[in-house]
């Protein structure tokens, strides 16, 4: 017998093939909405994380700020009393100065020339005086800049011919000068004396003579 189907064969393979599509279809969208839902939620998490992390490195930098502050501020007044200690330092050397200063000024005070007025303001001393010449004036400037450590930079102002009379009633020709010098510290003048006293004691050493 011979069967013959009346039914629309086509438009049931069609409908099979367009469900079985829609059903890939959803499946997939729903496949791909977890996968993106699941990336969201790890990003977020991942961004929770670094804004904890960072709100944690905040807080110890507002932290290590306020202790740089401390720091700076016991800085500061550790630096302010290092200054009044050596302002005290200084003033209590400085009240020896004067017997520096005539000590040392007779000692570097050529033959020929001798000191009319002496001026000091703080530092600075300015000395006038009469020389029999001007390569005396000359010496006493070497010797100011050269030949001890109280006084410094020592500069001539003025120098002027002048005549000088004798208790023979004798006019001799004179140089009149004025002479500004700093007058060295204290702990200053020590620093420069210690070094040149470590180095002329190897040679007074070996100019000494071995005993037999």
């Amino acid at each position: 017998m011979i069967l013959i189907n009346l039914l629309p064969h086509r438009e049931v393979a069609r409908k099979r093939r367009r469900d079985l599509f829609n059903g890939t279809l959803a499946a997939s969208a729903l496949v791909g909405g977890l996968v993106a839902g699941s990336i969201f939620l790890w990003y977020q998490s991942e961004i929770s994380a670094q804004q904890s992390s960072n709100g944690i490195l905040s807080a110890e930098i507002t932290k290590l700020e306020g202790q740089i502050k401390d720091i700076a501020g016991l800085e500061a007044e550790i630096t302010a009393l290092k200054a009044r200690q050596q302002a005290v330092e200084d003033l209590q050397s400085d009240r020896n100065l004067p017997v520096h200063l005539l000590t040392e000024l007779a000692k570097q005070l050529p033959d020929g020339i001798f000191i009319s007025k002496m001026v000091q303001l703080d530092q600075s001393v300015t000395l006038n005086g009469t020389a029999q010449s001007n390569e005396r004036v000359s010496e006493l400037l070497h010797n100011l800049a050269n030949n001890t450590p109280w006084f410094s930079k020592p500069e001539l102002v003025e120098i002027v011919a002048g005549t000088l009379t004798l208790p023979t009633k004798e006019q001799k020709r004179v140089s009149n000068f004025a002479i500004k010098v700093r007058l060295v510290r204290a702990s200053e003048a020590e620093k420069s004396v210690a070094p040149a006293a470590a180095a002329s004691a190897p040679v007074a050493a070996a100019s000494t003579p071995a005993k037999q």
